[in-house]
């Protein structure tokens, strides 16, 4: 009866998104309708009453989607992906969107204005985004006083990367960039994040290198901490690259993957359109649909390289259910969306974690848990 109530629900709020809200919103500039939606989510987070408001518009639970991972109890296994809240500003409204985790960031050593605008496009017929953010945020020092002594009702990752400026191009002082904000940051938050895979930052990737990942490693070591760290990789790198990365991970604190950051290939076959105003052959990683397949395909990689070692969140192109448990089955035990609903609408989160539930009701599965893997 409530699976019910909550699909009648969630069809009327995704009527009202798709044929109202979005044509309209979608005719703005669309770092503007972001920056909207932090202040909405603000709002929402800010008092006992709009969170409750919005845990009738798009919660729900079911015990077949909870899960303790690493000593982190999710309530269920869809999260939002760093990338959004930049500045840990709408945590609170995290849980009553219906999410079972959230990640803030990613965050820089130091203040980051980011690469000047514009800076965000839609690639509408493909459902994808093109991404030149270039790491904004107002840095760790700013975000930790915002963050101290605050608890959160809902598991928080902290994503770290090093601060985009010329200043930070070398190796060294990369490192020592990350090295700052992961001191300043980590008594915050129940994971980390290192982000080595930003494609819109001075330097490239320097950190997918055997040589340079193992410096970065070896000094955030210093730093110790208890909690989970994952590393989060770019979808195009190649398998050699790829196990060249477990290889060093082996030898450290880390606990998992995240499949996968932006894509750079124009050569992608989902990506159905050019669009105006931008020049995508230039500059920006690609969100979306258009890398689905490809963070798919990294996630069944790295599971079965590790034997499934290794706990794998999967990033990228989560637009529905089917899209989330084909991650799961190739070996993600949680997922990270943001494009899905900026395209589908704040309700599908809910629309994904209903739909899981049926799916594994179909495969005869207990638990979500049970499917991880399993097409592997």
């Amino acid at each position: 009866m409530i699976n019910t109530l909550v699909k009648v629900r969630n069809i009327i709020i995704r009527t009202i998104y798709i044929t109202v809200l979005k044509p309209i919103l979608f005719t703005f500039d669309p770092e503007k309708v972001h920056d909207m939606f932090i202040n909405v989510g603000r709002i929402i987070g800010s008092n006992p009453i709009t969170r409750a408001l919005n845990a009738f518009a798009f919660g729900y639970s079911n015990k077949k989607l909870e899960q303790k991972i690493l000593g982190i109890k999710f309530k269920n296994p869809i999260g939002l992906a760093a990338g959004f809240d930049k500045d840990a500003k709408i945590i609170k409204s995290m849980k009553s969107t219906g999410f079972g985790y959230t990640e803030i960031g990613s965050i820089t050593g130091e203040p980051c204005e980011g690469n000047p605008k514009p800076r965000l496009w839609r690639l509408k017929k493909s459902k994808g985004l093109i991404v030149y953010y270039g790491l904004k945020n107002e840095g760790a020092e700013k975000i930790a006083k915002k963050l101290k002594n605050k608890k959160f009702n809902i598991p928080m990752g902290v994503s770290i990367a090093k601060t985009n400026c010329k200043a930070t191009a070398t190796t060294q002082k990369g490192i020592e960039d990350y090295a700052k904000a992961f001191k300043v940051l980590h008594d915050f938050g129940d994971y980390f994040t290192i982000n080595i895979s930003c494609p819109n930052a001075h330097g490239g990737l320097p950190f997918t290198s055997k040589e340079k990942l193992e410096k970065l490693l070896d000094e955030l070591g210093k730093t110790p901490t208890e909690k989970p760290i994952f590393l989060k990789l770019a979808p195009d790198l190649s398998h050699k690259e790829i196990d060249e990365i477990i290889e060093v991970a082996d030898n450290h604190k880390i606990d998992g993957f995240i499949c996968t950051n932006l894509t750079k290939d124009r050569g992608n076959a989902s990506i159905k359109q050019h669009i105006k105003d931008a020049d995508p052959v230039s500059h920006g990683g690609i969100s979306g649909k258009p890398i689905r397949d490809l963070s798919t395909k990294v996630i069944k990689h790295v599971y079965k390289k590790t034997k499934g070692e290794y706990i794998i969140i999967g990033c990228g192109g989560v637009f529905g259910a089917k899209d989330a448990y084909e991650k799961i089955k190739a070996g993600a035990s949680l997922i990270q969306l943001i494009t899905g609903m900026i395209f589908e609408g704040p309700q599908t989160i809910s629309e994904i974690n209903l739909g899981l539930v049926k799916l594994l009701e179909k495969d005869g599965y207990k638990n979500i848990s049970e499917a991880v893997g399993k097409n592997n």
